[in-house]
């Protein structure tokens, strides 16, 4: 059996639309290790769109569920990388999971980036009112930069650009071989 590409699960965090699902795919097919978006992997947990999660139970039974996923992707033996969504660092309890259990990787992007991105704003219904997706975005900035290792900033880049930066700083931090 042949030696982990990752050293550890690599972590990515960052408001919605920075890139994260995206940059985590390409990381994995061009480095042939295993990623994981979070929502999509509670989505198919629990047999419900996140939207119909906090319909249901509200931001806070969300978030005990995206915690309780993050600790059992976390205490994997397989390193992972973890595209996470915006809001995990809104719970500290996340970040102590994520710095305890690998490496934190902010991709940087404000909203206004990230709202150019987004062609289907049905899905993120933030979107519709920018001044609220600024507002959040600033709010949660320095949550997004206290967790991390590192940041890698994503405005104007391509897909390929961000994942290729990021391969090369886990390669050159011993995270990725």
């Amino acid at each position: 059996m042949s030696e982990p590409k990752l050293k550890e699960h690599v972590f990515l965090v960052g408001f919605m639309g920075a890139g994260k699902s995206s940059v985590a795919r390409r990381i994995a097919r061009l480095c042939g290790v295993t990623s994981l978006d979070m929502d999509t992997y509670i989505e198919r947990a629990q047999g419900k769109a996140i939207r119909d999660i906090f319909a249901a139970g509200g931001e806070g039974a969300f978030r005990a569920i995206e915690t309780e996923t993050l600790l059992d992707l976390a205490s994997r033996p397989e390193p992972l990388i973890v595209s996470c969504g915006g809001g995990i660092v809104t719970i500290p309890e996340n970040c102590r999971i994520m710095n305890d259990h690998g490496t934190v990787v902010h991709l940087a992007v404000d909203a206004d980036e990230a709202a150019s991105r987004i062609s289907n704003k049905a899905t993120r219904p933030l979107f519709n009112d920018i001044e609220s997706a600024r507002e959040l975005c600033a709010a949660r900035m320095p949550l997004y930069e206290d967790v991390a290792d590192f940041t890698v900033k994503t405005a104007g880049k391509s897909v390929s650009l961000i994942a290729r930066e990021l391969i090369d700083r886990l390669t050159s931090e011993g995270i990725l071989r």
